[in-house]
């Protein structure tokens, strides 16, 4: 688990691999600027918890709600990064009492659906796995491209990266049955349920392969007074590739909202 900084508490949910390790630079930023947390995602290694199949989706909502219930009374911003925004957006729904603002980060909105690469995955995933991680320079190549400006930075920035992921594995199993559970899920009902102040953060069309900008965008339109941002010169991994500008842009809209 990741808790350092001051300030207003910010709880990070991370995306579908489940691990806050690959997100370790950005986390630590944020701590410059708030109480920031993270966690691993229950089931995989280093949790410490385990996934109920009699729960499905349910799994996440209790785990994040030990996590608030260890943290205090407090209200908290809840971020949530791509399968993360779906946890964050549903329990901020259940329990808006506990939420102060909500950030939605390159999140699948209602809508999504896997391209036919990704259903490959999800259908076999210990038999894509392999494939999966050999073609992953090559599906961010773009967006390291546009974000690091030389051949030094961006060999920099995949060993750095490369070590993250390889100390903290994914599972791809449990990848795919978290995809699985989402699509089974209708969030357009908590979006219309939604009253705090939301930011929903993407990086640039072109750049993002993994969740289309326009489909997140939608969460504008379907949470009432959503706030748009964007991280320039960055597509899915913005949170990685541009960690100090992320906690800029998140610590900015949490201190706007620290009321």
């Amino acid at each position: 688990m990741f808790d350092q900084g001051k300030g207003p508490a910010v709880v990070v949910v991370p995306g579908v691999q489940g691990r806050w390790e690959w997100m370790k630079p950005a986390l630590v930023e944020l701590a410059g600027r708030c109480h920031t947390i993270s966690y691993s995602l229950c089931g995989d290694i280093g949790s410490g918890e385990k996934a109920d199949p009699a729960l499905g989706f349910d799994n996440y909502l209790g785990q994040l709600d030990a996590v608030l219930d260890r943290l205090g009374p407090a209200p908290v911003t809840l971020c949530g990064v791509s399968f993360g925004g779906f946890v964050a957006l549903r329990y901020a729904a259940a329990h808006p009492g506990r939420v102060k603002s909500l950030v939605l980060v390159s999140a699948p909105a209602p809508g999504w659906k896997p391209n036919p690469q990704q259903a490959r995955w999800i259908s076999r995933p210990w038999i894509s796995a392999p494939v999966f991680v050999a073609t992953a320079p090559m599906r961010v190549w773009p967006e390291v491209r546009a974000t690091f400006p030389n051949w030094s930075s961006r060999l920099g920035f995949f060993v750095r990266q490369g070590l993250r992921t390889a100390s903290a594995p994914m599972i791809p199993s449990l990848m795919a049955e978290r995809a699985r559970l989402a699509r089974q899920l209708d969030f357009a009902p908590d979006c219309a349920r939604i009253t705090v102040p939301t930011l929903v953060l993407t990086g640039e069309e072109p750049l993002d392969r993994v969740v289309p900008v326009a489909n997140t965008r939608r969460f504008c339109t379907l949470i009432d007074g959503a706030e748009s941002g964007v991280l320039e010169r960055t597509g899915h991994l913005g949170i990685m590739t541009q960690p100090s500008k992320f906690a800029e842009v998140v610590g900015n809209f949490v201190h706007a909202h620290n009321h």
